[in-house]
């Protein structure tokens, strides 16, 4: 399996590389697009033999490959996951963002409060804005370079007004992966407050240092009730443009909900997402998987290198993720000056830490899904761009 043969996607309508001079002022000619978490590693062969087959035969009326496709996604959480999903439990959203939108408009009302665990990912507090409902920030701790909970702090934030919690679990931007006993903690504060449990475990296939992932329908059963269950093909085998996620609701009672807001809006699938991923959830698929996670422990491995050897820098320890949350505060600088060294003087284009909510002011995110030879191109810039600090 090849993930070191660069692939230049300069042209080719590409978010990451054809618009990021407009957003971070780097040319995509001698810059590094290390921003939107997807990864620069052509899919498995499957899926592309799969989506030959879909194009060579020329016509693409209405398909219905629903039992398997849920078949496929039952066999990879049993398999991969340990985690029995029923397939009468499986919706389709346009991808995880969509996913989180449509909890919010079947379980909420506007000006409820939903909790997130902040520094996280940012599309969550944009949606939920735009939902017109409340972000609830409950920071997380960072201790010695390692995010934390602090439920007693949390309990003392709540007011009853909030109706739902978002867990990113596997932790973007932090890498963590959270315990048994975390979890455990996540789902008894949910029911302390009578809250909707949403966990969006999109980064679960990308675990590393023998950390084990663990469902959250399996580290706390009781909280089936009011658990929603948020899953994609997307981050582990690249397949973001075909935005397609999975949301699994395991009670009957929130699943006869969800599916009414379903059929209101008249939300299905497309097929070459479905068929995409029967692809990747297959032998074959978690061949590469296995494949993909030992290259991306390299990558984390060489850029921590790197980023230790810049003082005043410092990158949080991935458990999982491609997503490196590297902190700057040791630098001294203000938020404009790392910022426009990393971007004007490194030409790389990185994520915003402000973007991830209170506690990633000091912080870039850092896209490791990319080439060998990138990832230490990446640690050469940023060391000539801090070389005054050395």
């Amino acid at each position: 399996m090849d993930f070191d043969s660069i692939i230049d996607r300069r042209g080719t309508q590409s978010v990451k590389w054809d618009f990021m001079e407009d957003l971070y002022g780097v040319s995509p000619e001698d810059g590094l697009s290390m921003w939107v978490a997807d990864t620069e590693f052509r899919v498995p062969e499957p899926v592309t033999a799969k989506m030959h087959e879909m194009a060579d035969h020329g016509i693409y009326g209405y398909v219905n490959c629903d039992s398997t496709y849920k078949d496929a996604i039952c066999w990879w959480m049993q398999n991969r996951h340990g985690w029995q999903v029923e397939p009468g439990s499986i919706f389709t959203t346009t991808g995880l963002v969509n996913g989180v939108g449509m909890c919010l408009d079947t379980f909420t009302q506007p000006g409820d409060g939903i909790v997130l665990f902040t520094p996280v990912y940012h599309a969550f507090a944009k949606v939920i804005r735009n939902a017109g409902r409340e972000v609830v920030e409950c920071q997380l701790v960072n201790k010695d370079g390692r995010y934390e909970l602090d439920m007693a702090a949390y309990d003392a934030q709540m007011t009853g007004k909030e109706k739902m919690v978002i867990l990113c679990s596997p932790h973007n931007p932090g890498g963590r992966v959270w315990t048994q006993e975390e979890l455990q903690e996540v789902a008894d504060f949910a029911k302390r407050h009578d809250l909707f449990l949403v966990s969006d475990e999109i980064h679960h296939d990308l675990v590393f240092d023998g950390a084990t992932h663990i469902p959250m329908a399996n580290a706390a059963p009781e909280v089936t009730e009011r658990l929603i269950m948020l899953t994609a093909p997307s981050k582990t085998f690249n397949l973001a443009g075909f935005h397609t996620g999975q949301v699994i609701v395991p009670d009957p009672h929130l699943r006869e909900q969800f599916q009414r807001r379903m059929l209101a809006l008249a939300l299905s699938p497309n097929s070459p997402g479905q068929l995409a991923t029967i692809a990747a959830y297959s032998p074959e698929g978690a061949e590469w998987a296995d494949a993909l996670v030992s290259y991306l422990d390299g990558n984390r491995k060489v850029f921590d290198d790197a980023i230790a050897g810049i003082p005043g820098l410092n990158s949080m320890r991935l458990q999982a993720t491609y997503l490196s949350w590297v902190d700057f505060s040791g630098t001294g600088m203000s938020r404009e000056e790392f910022t426009r060294r990393v971007e004007k003087d490194a030409k790389i284009a990185a994520n915003h830490g402000t973007t991830f909510g209170t506690g990633g002011e000091s912080f870039l995110r850092i896209n490791l899904g990319t080439q060998r030879a990138r990832i230490a191109e990446a640690g050469e810039r940023l060391a000539k761009a801090f070389s005054d600090l050395q």
